[in-house]
């Protein structure tokens, strides 16, 4: 796993979490920086090699627009430095209406430590809340141990495991299936 470059950072001030609808230019410069070594790092939601800025500004100006999906974006001292996405079931799945799922939720390595990704996972979970769902999903690879304890330590259930979920680095990895009651179902 190749490894971003370590930045000095001091103890942020401020965390905050935002939804955003609409992604300024400033905002855009450090989701795509913060991204670009989240998927170095080898937690790229998806991808395995950083796409190029012009991908992932195209990516996440895409996020906005789904109305199926919510952009979160984890601040310290009001920079970006990491995100997570909630994703809403699409209207014709009346079965699993009752469901949402955390997706491509991400903290730059560099910015680590501090209690952002535990305040983003959070926030997404305050939102489904509000929102009427009664279980929140999530999906990760086995080879992320950081993204595991935080989900587990938050409460979520494992429930599977899929041997051949992705393929990093050249090899087969397995994936975990995680679920989280919000409210009675």
């Amino acid at each position: 796993m190749t490894t971003a470059p370590i930045r000095d950072m001091p103890p942020p001030e401020t965390l905050a979490v935002d939804r955003l609808a609409v992604i300024g230019d400033d905002d855009m410069q450090a989701l795509c920086e913060a991204a670009d070594a989240a998927i170095i790092d080898g937690g790229g939601f998806g991808w395995i090699k950083p796409p190029g800025r012009a991908a992932l500004e195209q990516y996440f100006r895409g996020v906005v627009m789904v109305p199926e999906r919510e952009l979160f974006v984890g601040r310290m001292d009001g920079t970006i430095y990491g995100a997570a996405q909630l994703v809403r079931p699409p209207r014709n799945n009346e079965a699993q209406a009752f469901g949402a799922t955390i997706a491509l939720n991400f903290v730059a390595p560099y910015a680590r430590g501090h209690g952002l990704a535990r305040l983003i996972l959070r926030r997404v979970e305050d939102r489904a809340r509000a929102l009427g769902y009664q279980v929140l999903n999530l999906d990760v690879r086995d080879t992320q141990d950081a993204a595991i304890a935080l989900y587990e330590g938050a409460g979520f259930l494992r429930w599977g495991t899929h041997p051949a979920y992705a393929r990093a680095e050249g090899r087969t990895v397995a994936g975990h299936f995680y679920y989280k009651l919000l409210q009675g179902h």
